[in-house]
């Protein structure tokens, strides 16, 4: 009788530990390998994900923006540069004849406008520069006035660069005042390089704006065969840096410059992506204008 009630305590006392022990077990955080997989599964294929995230990457197209200048005086090379089978970026400069017509046309055709603002160079004719310039001589309030006075004129302009202005973009005064009006109308400004010791990029920097500027130009020598060449630069440029601003110009020659961008189009599109600057803007930067206003 005794030995049979000690095995019946034995045989409970067994079941019991058994059963509390699982949930001790549990509760101390003990999981089995299924419950473990389904809490934390092990990532599945993320090397094959990061691979293909790479892959995407490495085959991101390098950009090309070619930006035109001198729109706004019905130049020769105006159609023709429109009506490109690509987008590039119009720079127009204010208060001529056709500034309002040329910029309208070129947003139609779904090109970027830029404001191609006059600025007094070093050397040259005053007669080159257009009305409106910005010259170092003017006050503040008048450099100001100017600027708001052509930003208005250039109907869908989503940013500036200057028309000649190699004694301007050299001018910390003169330029703090061009880049405060742009930043407070939601306007970039890329710094077409006709002075070496320009300016323009620091004080764009320090004002938390993109610092963006010409690499190459297209036809500083006025023939096919020439632009067609610094195409072919421009592009090799963009592959080893991702990216490249090459600036050109309707004019007298400004027919040649259309030609050869026609022509070198099919080649050149094998190894760039031909863009508008924003596009570039936003991808070099965390700059974000406001929204523009509407026409």
């Amino acid at each position: 009788m005794r030995k049979r009630y000690r095995i019946s305590v034995v045989l409970l006392c067994m079941v019991w530990g058994i059963a509390n022990g699982a949930q001790i077990g549990y509760g101390a955080g003990v999981v089995s390998a299924a419950d473990s997989f389904n809490q934390n599964p092990e990532p599945q294929n993320v090397h094959e994900e990061s691979g293909r995230s790479r892959s995407v990457q490495e085959k991101k197209p390098n950009k090309l923006a070619v930006i035109i200048d001198d729109f706004g005086n019905d130049q020769k090379g105006t159609e023709e540069m429109l009506n490109l089978p690509v987008k590039i970026t119009v720079a127009v400069m204010p208060f001529l004849p056709t500034s309002k017509k040329d910029a309208e046309a070129a947003h139609r055709q779904g090109h970027d406008v830029i404001i191609h603002m006059p600025m007094e160079p070093k050397q040259g004719r005053s007669s080159w520069l257009g009305p409106g310039a910005i010259l170092s001589s003017l006050t503040d309030e008048e450099i100001r006035k100017r600027m708001e006075e052509a930003i208005d004129s250039v109907p869908y302009a989503v940013g500036i660069n200057n028309h000649m202005g190699s004694k301007v973009t050299g001018d910390e005064r003169v330029m703090s005042i061009v880049l405060d009006v742009c930043r407070e109308r939601g306007l970039f400004f890329v710094d077409s390089k006709t002075n070496y010791y320009s300016v323009v990029g620091k004080l764009a920097a320090s004002r938390g704006m993109p610092s963006i500027a010409n690499d190459i130009f297209l036809d500083d020598v006025h023939t096919v065969q020439h632009v067609s060449k610094q195409l072919q630069t421009a592009a090799k440029h963009a592959e080893e840096r991702t990216s490249c601003i090459a600036i050109g110009h309707v004019g007298v020659y400004g027919i040649r410059t259309a030609e050869a961008l026609k022509g070198a189009i099919p080649e050149l599109q094998k190894k760039v992506e031909f863009v508008g600057i924003s596009d570039l803007v936003r991808e070099r930067s965390s700059w974000r204008p406001d929204p523009l206003g509407s026409y």
